[in-house]
């Protein structure tokens, strides 16, 4: 497939522990969309609270999903990370508590690539719009659009680690080539820092023989790069967004919950392990 060259996980991450010094900032990144993007920024980031994290969720997602997702009308939201990116307003004036803090989005950040895109340092308005929040927070997760834009290439520069959730589907896994060429990019020329996290399989049917062999042939290319979590197909995540709730919150017990839970003792102890490695 021309899909093995995505870097391994390093040996050594910055500090996850409660306490730490510095936070953790995750990008949620597929170019593809409908591969679960929103649905594991936002229920990673309550299962990371329930383990006592103090985490912001940032929605860079024009279409504004993750807003909606914690009971939020993007249409009704005046000031966005929209004029976070293109006015410098500060981050803290559009921070909205909720599940978690979410950083909100509306429809106006669907022009602000174009407006970013005559300005000098567009790629980093992110990272310098973090700086002031980040002594508040041990995790940041942002979410990204479904391409790799400039929306993107500033989460991507703004992060410390990257998740990659990809539907398990044969079509789905060639679009790491192109992940991968981005991030190459970014690491030579603006973050070299960057790293990626673990790929999560989602939308996993266990019924289904496609499905399967879909998760084997990443953890062929990626090896452990792969999680062991699969995020199934269940009514629960469609159910959740319209009740402006995470699925920890809308069904605590469920199995989908479940799912966020083991996915954040996952990320959590993968941390630790290199930390110590």
């Amino acid at each position: 497939m021309g899909v093995t060259r995505l870097l391994p996980r390093p040996n050594t991450r910055t500090k996850t522990t409660k306490g730490a010094q510095l936070p953790k900032v995750i990008a949620f990144a597929n170019q593809k969309g409908g591969v679960a993007k929103t649905t594991t920024t936002l229920n990673l980031g309550v299962a990371f609270k329930e383990k006592g994290f103090r985490v912001l969720v940032v929605d860079l997602d024009p279409q504004g999903n993750l807003t909606m997702s914690q009971g939020l009308n993007p249409d009704e939201i005046e000031r966005s990370m929209f004029d976070v990116l293109v006015h410098r307003l500060p981050i803290e004036e559009i921070i909205r508590e909720a599940e978690v803090d979410v950083a909100v989005s509306s429809i106006d950040l669907a022009g602000a690539e174009l407006a970013l895109s005559s300005m000098i340092g567009r790629e980093r308005a992110l990272e310098k719009a973090l700086v002031s929040v980040k002594p508040k927070y041990e995790y940041i997760l942002i979410d990204t659009p479904p391409s790799l834009g400039l929306l993107t290439i500033n989460a991507l520069v703004a992060s410390n680690g990257v998740i990659v959730p990809v539907q398990c589907e044969y079509l789905s896994l060639r679009g790491l080539v192109q992940l991968e060429n981005t991030l190459s990019m970014i690491r030579e020329n603006l973050n070299p820092d960057v790293e990626i996290e673990g790929i999560l399989p989602t939308m996993f049917d266990k019924r289904l023989l496609h499905s399967k062999e879909a998760v084997d042939i990443l953890k062929e290319n990626f090896g452990d790069l792969v999680f062991d979590t699969k995020i199934r197909k269940t009514v629960r995540y469609a159910e959740a967004p319209v009740k402006g709730m995470s699925v920890l919150k809308y069904d605590p017990t469920g199995e989908a919950a479940d799912m966020y839970r083991d996915l954040a003792k996952e990320v959590l102890d993968g941390a630790s392990a290199r930390q110590h490695a």
